[in-house]
């Protein structure tokens, strides 16, 4: 899945091997909403937004990649499924971290807090670490890979081709793991203030007000970093994110590229395409997507 400024994209290979693409007109939530273009706020939202798109390519790609009749998931059935995902995660992620930290810290709001943080944390690596062993998670991990490696040519200007793209990391310091990690990390520092949890009331609400809030701030520190890519500051928030993608990238194979390449060609407008296209090197397969996706919208 890619996401350019004005749309996103998602490319699959079918079973018969050809790659098929869908592309979505999407502008910037900025211009959609006006509370995206409020600080602290603009995170949660884009956040969400992020979310949703995910289900929804994930949908589309499973249907696709199957070679399945199945309707697609409805508005709803996404809802209830973030609605379940988002429950698991803070079941897991945010309160079990909370009671096994009440466990081991006695009184004290500091060792409390920096209890908890690191339950979290070691829960986070070691859930990424776990699902990586098996064989289709390892392939997803793959096409994140070759996600990044496709963005890092397109970048650098480079050609877009299956040679060109194969040459570069399948880490990238704008990555979601990035943002996850600073959430996990931050969690232990704003925590902090609140001492121990007098009561699981205050536990469970204290938990889920406060991640948001320190997604919100995340966000802003990557925003502010991003606009300064060789700054100090940059390098230190991208290098832990960079670490952890050791567990959530690899190196793909071809195959694998032509479908990443495909899904930038797809989601990029027409004069940056034609931009892609003029570098050269840009793959039958994924050239082909794209005029698939544009002559069926014509």
């Amino acid at each position: 899945m890619m996401r350019a400024p004005a749309a996103w994209a998602v490319a699959v290979r079918q079973p018969d091997g050809q790659i098929t693409a869908r592309r979505d007109e999407l502008a910037r939530l900025s211009e959609r909403n006006r509370w995206a273009r409020v600080p602290l706020v603009r995170g949660i939202l884009v956040l969400g937004e992020s979310l949703s798109l995910g289900f929804k390519a994930l949908s589309w790609s499973a249907q696709k990649a199957t070679d399945e009749e199945e309707e697609p998931l409805t508005g709803a059935q996404i809802g209830w499924t973030m609605t379940l995902a988002l429950a698991f995660f803070a079941g897991v992620f945010i309160l079990l971290p909370a009671f096994a930290a009440s466990v081991v810290a006695d009184n004290s709001g500091i060792l409390f807090n920096i209890a908890e943080g690191l339950f979290r944390l070691s829960l986070f690596v070691g859930y990424l670490w776990l699902i990586g062993r098996s064989r289709e998670i390892a392939r997803v991990f793959e096409y994140h890979g070759a996600e990044h490696m496709s963005i890092h040519a397109y970048e650098a200007g480079e050609p877009l081709s299956v040679e060109s793209v194969a040459r570069y990391r399948p880490e990238h310091p704008r990555c979601g793991t990035s943002f996850l990690l600073i959430v996990v990390l931050g969690s232990i520092i704003f925590f902090t203030f609140f001492g121990v949890p007098s009561g699981i009331l205050f536990l469970v609400a204290s938990r889920l007000i406060g991640i948001p809030i320190i997604a919100g701030f995340a966000y802003e520190l990557l925003r502010w970093s991003g606009t300064r890519p060789g700054g100090g500051l940059a390098r230190v928030l991208a290098a832990p994110g960079i670490w952890l993608q050791k567990l959530t990238t690899a190196v793909p194979d071809e195959s694998q590229i032509e479908v990443a390449v495909s899904s930038l060609m797809v989601a990029l407008d027409a004069e940056s395409a034609l931009e892609v296209v003029n570098r050269g090197g840009v793959p039958d397969a994924a050239v082909a997507a794209r005029d698939d996706v544009f002559g069926r919208e014509r």
